[in-house]
């Protein structure tokens, strides 16, 4: 049979690639099955390498042959001119001689670097050490390839997802999954002082974890320590007996969306939601426990939730003082009401940002109602922050005070003349991680009367807001902007949409948006208000000129169109 025309079209992009080494597993539930499936539902060309055949079905391994050497080097060979990896994934390796050959290919890789360059840039190197078959059988490890891992992989690992069995063992600790969940930072300081640059230590397979007491809801709960970002990373566990691949999944999530240009911290919440629903997919197969299923749209809305990012060593706010109880369905449980005080977006969807009482005074009277106040210097502090409670109160206008969150904790309470005077604090997330512990502690003792609203400019930030309970989460910028000098992508249209569909808060758009043109294209994107800041003008006459139509245009209704399958990357990891 002739064939006139290409199956695909011939302009179609090229998709990142991916080699995953590791082992075949004759049930099609783990090893390069596994890594194959997420690799396609994060739309990433796999190279399926394997470095150990196996005998095994759903109930454990009964036998293990390692590829002989040259075999492996065979295969790696033949890709290494026309299928050079972005991120090379390893899952079981079975021999040191493995080991050995995936980090020497590494080294080849890297070795083209540009000086003073990331070489992770170059080139990712993602681990997931398989150490045992979760169903038990012939075992997978033996000292010596443990210490070829310690001596050859971590040194140049990217990220490293060991579960805590594995995570003890990589450290010669004793102890299995269940020892306490507190160890697990030292656990990863450990790992990373090992050469790792960033550990994933994931609670699946560890004892269920009550956050508040037996009658809540069981939650799996991850330690995360990246260069972005650390902290506890939780969601609901879903109640299924077919897990078997969880952990060649998830390793393959982070491998596929690092390469898509996520960085290690956005990459592993891409990976924890694209895991969570692979495993709502599982099925059964055979007499033991049957695969999860990584599925195209995994982060689509009403599929994986957003898990929740903790902020520092503390679980998330939202798991300690406001989870969702036992009978709350897992689908549900990541989307319940914010911790603090709700936010009510005003009608016509636009929020002011201004930098002293008098403009914000001139704002409120030129018709908006949604304002914050951002004087950054102390001095003259009391002054505005007077100045800006008295014209919010007498316009009815909601007031959101950023930075100085204690100076607006000490205004003394005011009551609306108008309807709709409400007091908000605005944090971005660098002075939220600043809080002392007797910070945290006054902020939540005074959740039920103020909204928290929370800058976001990234995955992992999405996903700590989430665990504050914020009020409200800020998205952005959302265009290019010169008001702060910041490493972040714009976020666009396309992210804007993401965050309005996964964000369990209300969300603004903000940064870069001077004209009506502007506030109208994101406002379609449905987000609760748009956020203005040199657009309004300056003055009560400019002002009364600027504000009307702004105001118009941030009542664009939304277009309807979905939310994308996919967020974008929002900081640069491609080779330099």
């Amino acid at each position: 049979m002739t064939i006139s025309q290409p199956l695909s079209a011939p302009d179609a992009p090229a998709r990142p690639v991916v080699w995953s080494i590791a082992g075949l597993d004759t049930s099609g539930g783990a090893g390069l099955s596994a890594d194959q499936r997420a690799a396609d539902a994060l739309g990433v060309h796999l190279c399926p390498i394997a470095a150990v055949l196996t005998a095994q079905h759903s109930r454990g391994v009964e036998a293990l042959f390692p590829v002989p050497p040259e075999q492996l080097q065979a295969q790696l060979s033949a890709l290494a001119t026309d299928l050079p990896p972005r991120v090379i994934k390893t899952g079981l390796l079975g021999s040191v001689a493995a080991v050995q050959i995936v980090a020497r290919w590494v080294d080849h890789f890297r070795a083209s670097t540009p000086p003073g360059l990331d070489p992770h840039r170059h080139l990712a190197l993602v681990i997931d050490p398989v150490l045992g078959a979760s169903a038990g059988g012939t075992p997978f490890s033996t000292e010596a390839v443990l210490e070829a891992y310690r001596q050859w992989l971590l040194p140049r690992a990217t990220v490293v997802t060991p579960n805590r069995a594995e995570a003890r063992r990589l450290l010669k600790r004793p102890g299995g999954h269940g020892a306490p969940r507190q160890d697990l930072p030292a656990l990863a300081v450990d790992l990373m002082a090992l050469g790792a640059r960033s550990v994933v230590i994931t609670g699946g397979d560890a004892p269920h974890h009550h956050p508040t007491g037996p009658a809540s809801a069981s939650w799996c709960v991850d330690w995360l320590a990246t260069p972005q970002a650390h902290g506890w990373l939780c969601a609901p566990r879903i109640d299924t007996p077919h897990h078997h691949g969880t952990g060649c999944t998830f390793a393959t999530g982070v491998a596929g969306a690092w390469a898509r240009g996520h960085v290690d911290a956005d990459a592993v919440v891409l990976a924890h939601m694209l895991t969570r629903d692979a495993l709502a997919g599982a099925h059964a197969a055979g007499a033991g426990a049957g695969p999860v299923k990584a599925r195209d749209g995994f982060a689509l809305p009403g599929r994986a939730g957003l898990p929740w990012l903790g902020l520092g060593d503390e679980l998330p706010w939202q798991l300690l003082h406001g989870a969702p109880t036992s009978e709350t369905a897992p689908a549900d449980a990541l989307r319940i009401p914010p911790l603090f005080a709700p936010f009510r977006a005003p009608c016509d969807g636009l929020y002011g940002i201004l930098p002293d009482g008098d403009e914000l005074g001139h704002a409120v009277a030129a018709g908006l109602r949604l304002v914050q106040l951002r004087h950054k210097p102390r001095d003259g502090l009391d002054h505005h922050l007077a100045q800006s409670l008295s014209h919010c109160a007498q316009h009815g206008a909601q007031l959101f005070v950023n930075d100085h969150w204690r100076d607006a904790l000490a205004l003394p309470p005011r009551v609306s003349a108008e309807p709709g005077f409400r007091l908000g604090l605005h944090l971005g997330q660098e002075d939220l991680l600043a809080l002392s512990l007797d910070d945290r502690q006054r902020l939540l003792a005074e959740r039920d009367r103020v909204m928290l609203g929370l800058s976001s400019h990234s995955l992992w930030e999405l996903a700590r807001a989430a665990g504050c309970g914020a009020s409200l989460i800020a998205c952005g910028p959302v265009m290019p902007t010169t008001t702060k000098d910041m490493p972040w992508r714009p976020q666009g249209e396309h992210n804007l949409r993401w965050w309005v569909a996964h964000s369990p808060a209300p969300v603004v758009a903000i940064g870069g948006l001077l004209t009506a043109q502007d506030v109208a294209r994101f406002a379609a994107c449905g987000p609760a208000a748009v956020c203005v800041v040199r657009g309004l003008g300056q003055g009560a006459h400019d002002m009364a000129g600027r504000i009307p139509p702004l105001r118009a245009a941030a009542a664009t209704p939304q277009d309807g169109r979905p939310a994308p399958a996919l967020p974008e990357p929002v900081l640069d990891t491609g080779p330099g």
